[in-house]
This record gives C-alpha cells, sequence and structure tokens, in this order.
C-alpha cells in the first residue's frame, strides 16, 4: 500500500482499478490531480459487478469503494469507476456487460475467436464500444459520463493487439482496427478516452 502525501494540495482522484495501463492513462490526462489506485488504497476485495448496464455496474463498483474509504477514514475527493464492453448490432447488442468474460473467464484469445464464430454469416457488421465511467464524491452524489466509438467487426483478426477485442474492432474515424492503431490514436478515438474528455470539461467549468 502506497503512502498517501499528505502534504500534497492536488485533490484526490480515487480510480477503481489496478489495470496499468487504465492507471497511466488517467494520471497522464488528469496531471492536475493525484491518482491513487486500489491497491494504494489497500483495497483487495473482489467486487461482484452483477448489474445488467454498464451504468449499474461502474456505479457497483463506485459504492464499493465508497463504502471501503469511509471504512478506512481515507481522505479523497473523487471516485473514478467504469465499465466498458462491445456492443454487436447484430447480437442484439452482445457481449455487453459480458464482454470480458464472453467465452468464460477473462480470456481475450477465446473471447475473439468465439466472436468470430458467432458471427459467421452475418451481413451486417456494425458494432460500437460503450465506457460508462461513474465519478462519485465523497458526499455519495455522482454523474455519468459516457463514451461510444462506432465501428464495425472484420471476418479476421487485423492488428498485433491481444487486448480486448481490439483486432477485429474496425473504426470507422480511424479507417482500421484498434489492434492496428498506435497508441495515442486509440487515446484519441477510443470509449475511455471520450468519456474522459467528458470529464475534463466538467472539471474545467467547475
Amino acid at each position: 500500500m502506497s503512502t498517501i502525501d499528505k502534504s500534497n494540495t492536488k485533490k484526490i482522484i480515487i480510480l477503481a482499478s489496478n489495470n496499468k495501463y487504465k492507471i497511466e492513462e488517467f494520471k497522464k490526462e488528469f496531471q492536475d490531480f493525484e491518482i491513487l489506485s486500489l491497491s494504494d488504497i489497500g483495497f483487495v476485495d473482489e467486487i461482484e459487478e452483477n448489474g445488467t448496464t454498464f451504468e449499474e455496474n461502474s456505479l457497483i463498483k463506485a459504492n464499493a469503494i465508497s463504502t471501503y474509504l469511509k471504512d478506512k477514514q481515507i481522505k479523497y475527493d473523487y471516485i473514478i469507476a467504469d465499465d466498458s464492453g462491445l456492443c454487436v448490432d447484430a447480437l442484439g447488442g452482445a457481449p455487453g456487460v459480458y464482454s470480458a468474460r464472453f467465452a468464460g473467464n477473462h480470456d481475450n484469445a477465446a473471447n475473439r475467436k468465439k466472436l468470430l464464430e458467432v458471427m459467421t454469416g452475418k451481413l451486417d457488421r456494425n458494432a460500437h464500444f460503450t465506457c460508462l465511467i461513474t465519478l462519485m464524491k465523497p458526499d455519495s452524489s455522482y454523474q455519468t459520463f459516457e463514451g461510444i466509438c462506432k465501428g464495425k467487426i472484420l471476418d479476421h483478426e487485423e492488428g498485433n493487439s491481444d487486448f480486448g477485442y481490439n483486432n477485429l474492432f474496425y473504426s470507422n474515424k480511424l479507417g482500421k482496427t484498434f489492434g492496428s492503431a498506435s497508441i495515442e490514436e486509440r487515446l484519441v478515438e477510443n470509449h475511455r478516452g471520450k468519456a474522459i474528455a467528458k470529464i475534463k470539461e466538467y472539471f474545467n467549468k467547475l
């Protein structure tokens, strides 16, 4: 558990994640804040994300972290919790909130393989990524911010990313798959980047 610098004048954001890529992204985008991960605050419990929508799951995470912070009397200014996934039109919006475990237990390669299988013969390849971020204050009031990236599902993998569905998702805006795009391109165009941009606009108006 990291030591929180009590002399730091920056406002503190608790990020409901231990994903190193996500932590780096938020630290880059919110340099005026101190970003603390779950490991930084000593949170080790499993959060059961049993919601049926992205908003429900992000709120479940935010509430769990809020309860923990109050119990531990840890001071903070905001909690950020997000949930995201791939929604395919021909599959009625699936895999949706089950994107990470579409083929079982968080196996990216298996998820992509299953998606290719269930999309065999489908003429409608349209899809979008959604990211829903909950921004919660210490008084438990919150706001949500949504980012959407539109594209389509290819019938083969393109790119060298092993993360999620990046090699199958062709971004209409980028003209390539996320797996073929640079990190900089993905940060600007991806669903989380768009939701983050809305949070930054919100902070700028305070």
